[in-house]
């Protein structure tokens, strides 16, 4: 057998040990590769806007290649460090450690010729369904075909290939010679129970609660202006989280003789507190890069959630216009009359829109009459207001803050009369931006001539709004873009430029936590042969199958969803500022994001844990 044969046979033998590696290389040359397939289609290479698209997936693609040479990195180094009682019998044998670079050398290349080839046709295979997906996604007027894309499997496997090569060498340098004693008894050597300092333990608490406060607290432009101040100090009490806190509360817990003393619980506590010093950091990491994918994807989802809200907040009708122009009845004739083409009916009001100079700002203020026939249009409840009372409106969902202002300012009658507003509705029937009053009819007849003025006509569609498209692209072709609004058209459009940026998002959002699960599965794995002999030797004291399987289960669960619990955290507290920043409620988007990230992780833990308990249990 050939030097070049033992390093093909040892991937093949430890391909339990190369799994995670392998398929997590895997996907993300196919991911790589998807993105690649976007930026060459021909489709995406011709006006500004496809211009837009395909950029945004070539830097999509340099993220996920820089990403990947720091993952691949951390993978290769944590399979190595599993290896050590391996190299030490390989030099008891003879082998230099020269020859052991070589061979780790060979069987990463291998890995990832393999890895890059598969993804590339995994990718070929998927093509057709991850464009029709894109098409849908990217809201692109013309048809995503299939095309043989040689383009992007060149620059993909030319790509990975140079990645996997100077990984390759970087390890193969980095791998320094070790004491053979130190090599056979490899993980072993005990390291002895973590402690933890007080002063650390108590910055973590305290650094968490600042960083989190400040994140809670903050609205407006000072979310901001705090961001990076606070994840520079959440990340801090992460990392003391896991390396200090946990360890605190472990040793707490095995100093309470019920809690430790507690059926299998003493198993439980001294493995994890040897442990905990090597799992602090992939616990950090985990957490980390679960938080940037929860948070970019819950923003990229609350961020279109706000644009679409607040667009059918201001304008809650299917049609309206505005304008200023003498030729207002023409194109309202136009208005009717393409909705007639289009077999669109609806309902229809027109009223003069009235802005006054109050308190430094131009503020709207309507009758009651006007309001109630727009409110009545999109089945709003009316109101009624008795002479010298004022009502603040302020449309659902997002305001800036406007509305307290309102409230402490008077509106003068011709009269001289002063009416100061008392209360605060909300409303969607006028397409104001921000809060704005309500006077009674009588009142509205007082108030004095105003500076600015328009004409508003609404249309709230009762049949045919499927024919609304066409309509909206006949009305935007021959009207002013400022005074015709379609909000069905609007939509379309904001999706038409920011689907590139979702899709690219979300793309990301899945790499990084594939990546953080790769990470767990890793440290698990790494732990096994030692977990084999530990629970080998217990089983001969009388450990049953089903304590056996508690201690495992809890094991599993502690590696796998500790990271995670404090990613979700991290993750609501970043999108609860996000809320804050706009002033916009982001809880529905929040939970459903945090939500499905934490039913895969729930399905890949029981993936893992069964296969973890088989092996072990096949050993015992």
């Amino acid at each position: 057998m050939t030097f070049r044969q033992f390093a093909f046979n040892n991937v093949i033998r430890n391909k339990r040990l190369y799994a995670a590696y392998f398929l997590s290389s895997l996907f993300t040359v196919m991911v790589f590769f998807t993105f690649s397939i976007f930026a060459n289609h021909p489709v995406l290479s011709g006006d500004d806007m496809n211009s837009t698209v395909t950029k945004g997936m070539n830097a999509a693609a340099g993220i996920i290649y820089v990403f990947s040479f720091f993952f691949v990195l951390y993978s290769m180094s944590s399979f190595l460090q599993s290896r050590k009682k391996e190299f030490g019998l390989l030099m008891i044998q003879g082998m230099s450690m020269k020859q052991i670079r070589l061979m780790v050398f060979l069987e990463n290349m291998l890995i990832g010729f393999l890895a890059t080839l598969s993804g590339i046709l995994l990718g070929v295979v998927f093509a057709k369904a991850i464009l029709l997906l894109a098409e849908n996604v990217l809201i692109i007027e013309r048809t995503l075909s299939f095309y043989f894309p040689v383009k992007a499997i060149l620059i993909t496997f030319v790509s990975f290939i140079i990645l996997f090569f100077f990984i390759s060498l970087f390890v193969t340098y980095v791998l320094r010679s070790k004491k053979l004693i130190e090599l056979i008894k490899g993980n072993k050597i005990s390291k002895g129970e973590p402690k933890a300092n007080l002063f650390l333990t108590a910055s973590a608490v305290l650094l968490l609660g600042a960083g989190y406060a400040a994140a809670l607290l903050a609205e407006g432009m000072l979310v901001i202006a705090a961001m990076v101040p606070v994840i520079i100090v959440v990340c801090i009490g992460t990392y003391l989280l896991f390396t200090q806190l946990s360890v605190f509360i472990i040793r707490r817990l095995k100093k309470n003789e019920r809690v430790f003393w507690f059926k299998t619980n003493m198993l439980l506590f001294s493995d994890l507190a040897f442990r905990m010093k090597d799992n602090a950091r992939t616990f950090f990491m985990v957490a980390m890069v679960s938080t940037v994918a929860f948070s970019a994807i819950g923003t990229l989802f609350g961020f279109q959630s706000f644009l679409t809200s607040s667009i059918k907040n201001v304008n809650a009708t299917t049609f309206s216009y505005k304008t200023y122009e003498e030729n207002e009845e023409q194109n309202v004739a136009f208005i009717n009359q393409t909705l007639k083409e289009e077999k669109i009916e609806s309902a229809s009001e027109h009223t003069i829109l009235r802005y006054f100079e109050i308190g430094g700002d131009t503020i709207l203020i309507a009758s009651q009459s006007a309001f109630n026939r727009f409110a009545a249009l999109i089945g709003e409840d009316a109101v009624v207001l008795k002479d010298g009372q004022v009502m603040v409106v302020e449309f659902e969902g997002t305001h800036f803050g406007q509305t307290k202002e309102l409230l402490n300012e008077t509106i003068t009658l011709t009269s001289g009369a002063a009416l100061k507003p008392k209360e605060v509705i909300h409303s969607k029937a006028l397409p104001a931006t921000d809060s704005y009053y309500i006077v009674s009819d009588e009142d509205y007849k007082k108030l004095p001539e105003s500076k600015d003025q328009q004409s508003y006509y609404a249309w709230q569609a009762t049949d045919g709004e499927e024919g609304g498209m066409a309509a909206s692209e006949k009305l935007y072709e021959k009207l002013p873009r400022y005074e015709i609004m379609s909000v069905d058209y609007e939509i379309h459009e904001i999706m038409k430029g920011y689907g590139p940026i979702l899709f690219v998002g979300l793309f990301i959002g899945i790499v990084f936590f594939v990546s953080a699960g790769s990470f767990l599965y890793f440290r698990l794995y790494m732990d096994l042969d030692e977990d084999k002999q530990k629970f080998k030797s217990i089983s001969k004291m009388g450990l049953t199958e089903k304590e056996l399987k508690k201690v495992l289960n809890r094991q599993t669960m502690i590696l796998f969803f500790a990271p995670i619990l404090v990613a979700l955290i991290h993750g609501a507290v970043a999108l609860t500022a996000l809320s804050n920043l706009f002033y916009f409620n982001l809880f529905k988007e929040s939970v459903m994001v945090l939500s499905v990230f934490l039913a895969i992780q729930v399905v890949y833990f029981f993936i893992v844990r069964f296969f973890y308990t088989k092996q072990i249990k096949a050993s015992i």
